[in-house]
């Protein structure tokens, strides 16, 4: 657990107070036994009942110590786990903004979901069980065993064989049940991953009439985590019965042979009552410490699992040449460009792919489902890397920029619309932090939603749930078209982005760029050749390839792939 050092160390203050507090306690509590022994042995012998009741207000203000010292210790422990969870889950979110999408499909959302939650739950438990567990048992383990050593080392010598026992039950629990934690949080994974999913897509969910596929999909992952669950819980159930087994046979023990020893007179009952005292705490003081290594096998799992998450290499950062540079024109050059995922032995999505625009124009990108469109513009703003080549922006490679410095001067609206919880001017001001009343209602005007949001009693305040599942989908898709206008980018993509909009509508918004962007180069992924058929440039990408550029009316002439897509467009337009 030596990662957790950076963490821990912040709160120094914290653990000293909290062991200083779980000293005198340990302490107090060392002392009970030696009263009770007096209490035995002299009090209740000579029936002073004046000297039982000096001892027992002893004992009184032990207890307040020991309860004083008892509420210090779980407050500056729970003030150092609580504290290390949330730093620990900042640095955890932190690393995860950096990840790439290659970084990001390592994991499922659901687990990096648990890893960020459940898991830093665990080891915050860990962190607080251990400042009052791990530390306080073997202080009493070592006191009374000193202790009770100092009164009676023959019978001491019982421990010489339960010790040992519990030792080694313990560590084949622990060797046992550490892979099935570990299953048990794989399994939390997938249940969050299903309810995420469902959640999210509950509307195509019922649109599809598929409730009953769906609670079958979740019983099965549910079932899966019980089963884990309950193998390991049947693991760790074993050393609750066994320490008490244990501790039961040698207090049986003690008071056997120590009776015999008292009717002897080898020992007298007062020794024999502070003997059996501090055996007791010795046998407590393990049963803490091996419940506390239980809860430390089952943080273990989670520890290694929020590790993976942290020591993930992310492979899109800013390289050690790499500038803070504005671009000025726009003008993007993609030179023998070739992109697989990575760790993937498919194909090439992307192959030979050489093409240059323009500063300020508008460029369409169209072919078949799969043929590498959102692939291709995806490389632009280094959400994924090339494979082979480069691209150039501004004449100058892109990972001679800095992502931020990058990413500043690319606005991107995906095939997927993704608004968030907050006001409609909240949204768009993600485009451009500091945009005014004015620049935000332009920007809406050119994407056509000026209208739609007005006609809301809020106007621009109204507010969006999780993922603007209050709005229909065109009107998603133009929030996040404005939003990007916002930003007044030197390079925009539109990654199929107008699709549940009418023709019409289209073709304003179209217009709308045009005019309000013209010195901004515009990517324009479309499935409708008729919506970019006056673009400065059309690629046709068919099978990760270029297979034709031009013009609408150059490649009517030239490109039979062309000729198939719109003739076959229009077919179904006229039997519509």
């Amino acid at each position: 657990m030596f990662r957790m050092y950076p963490y821990i160390k912040k709160y120094q203050k914290d653990i000293v107070f909290s062991l200083l507090f779980l000293l005198l306690e340990s302490l107090a509590e060392m002392a009970y036994p030696n009263l009770m022994a007096k209490i035995v042995g002299w009090g209740i012998a000579s029936g002073d009942t004046f000297y039982i009741a000096q001892i027992g207000l002893v004992m009184v203000g032990i207890a307040m110590l020991a309860l004083i010292s008892g509420i210090g210790n779980a407050r500056y422990s729970a003030r150092t786990g609580v504290g290390v969870a949330s730093d620990l889950r900042q640095v955890l979110f932190d690393k995860v903004q950096t990840f790439s999408f290659e970084n990001i499909d390592a994991f499922s959302v659901g687990s990096l979901t648990t890893r960020l939650t459940n898991d830093i739950t665990q080891l915050q438990n860990a962190i607080m069980a251990g400042m009052r567990i791990l530390v306080r048992g073997p202080i009493l383990l070592c006191f009374s065993l000193v202790m009770a050593i100092r009164i009676n080392l023959e019978l001491s010598l019982i421990l010489v064989v339960v010790i040992p026992v519990l030792v080694i039950a313990l560590t084949m629990i622990i060797y046992l049940a550490v892979p099935l934690f570990r299953q048990m949080q794989r399994n939390l994974d997938d249940l969050n991953s299903n309810v995420q999913e469902n959640l999210t897509n509950v509307r195509v969910v019922k649109s599809f009439v598929r409730e009953a596929f769906e609670i079958e999909k979740f019983e099965s992952a549910n079932h899966h985590l019980l089963d884990s669950s309950i193998k390991a819980m049947n693991i760790v159930i074993l050393n609750m019965p066994l320490l008490m087994f244990m501790m039961n046979a040698a207090i049986v023990a003690v008071v056997y042979f120590g009776g015999n020893m008292v009717l002897s007179g080898m020992t007298d009952v007062a020794q024999m009552t502070a003997f059996i005292n501090y055996i007791f705490i010795v046998l407590m003081s393990l049963m803490m410490l091996s419940l506390m290594f239980i809860m430390l096998a089952r943080s273990s799992a989670s520890y290694k699992r929020v590790c993976e998450v942290l020591d993930m290499n992310v492979d899109l950062v800013d390289r050690q040449e790499a500038e803070s540079i504005e671009v000025v024109n726009g003008e993007v050059a993609f030179e023998q460009v070739a992109f697989r995922y990575a760790g993937s032995s498919a194909e090439y999505i992307l192959k030979d792919i050489d093409f240059t625009v323009n500063a300020g124009e508008v460029i369409a990108i169209i072919g078949s489902t799969g043929a590498g469109k959102s692939s291709l513009v995806q490389l632009l703003p280094r959400l994924y890397d090339v494979a082979e080549g480069k691209i150039l922006l501004d004449g100058r490679d892109i990972t001679k920029y800095t992502l931020a410095s990058l990413r500043k001067n690319i606005g991107m609206v995906l095939q997927k619309n993704t608004l968030f919880s907050g006001t409609i001017r909240e949204n768009l001001k993600w485009g451009h932090t500091d945009a005014t009343e004015t620049e935000i209602i332009s920007a809406a005007k050119v994407a056509q939603a000026h209208d739609f949001i007005s006609s809301f009693p809020e106007g621009y305040d109204t507010y969006l749930e999780q993922g603007g599942s209050n709005l229909s989908g065109g009107q998603k898709q133009r929030l996040c078209i404005a939003r990007a206008i916002l930003k007044k980018p030197a390079v925009l993509i539109l990654d199929d982005s107008t699709s549940a909009v009418d023709t019409v509508t289209e073709r304003k918004i179209r217009n709308g760029l045009t005019e309000v962007l013209q010195q901004t180069t515009i990517f324009i992924i479309a499935q409708r050749i008729s919506s970019v058929r006056d673009v400065n440039k059309i690629l046709v990408l068919s099978e990760g390839k270029i297979v034709a550029s031009g013009t609408h009316d150059e490649l009517m002439k030239n490109s039979l792939e062309y000729q198939e897509i719109y003739y076959s467009q229009n077919q179904k337009a006229e039997e519509a």
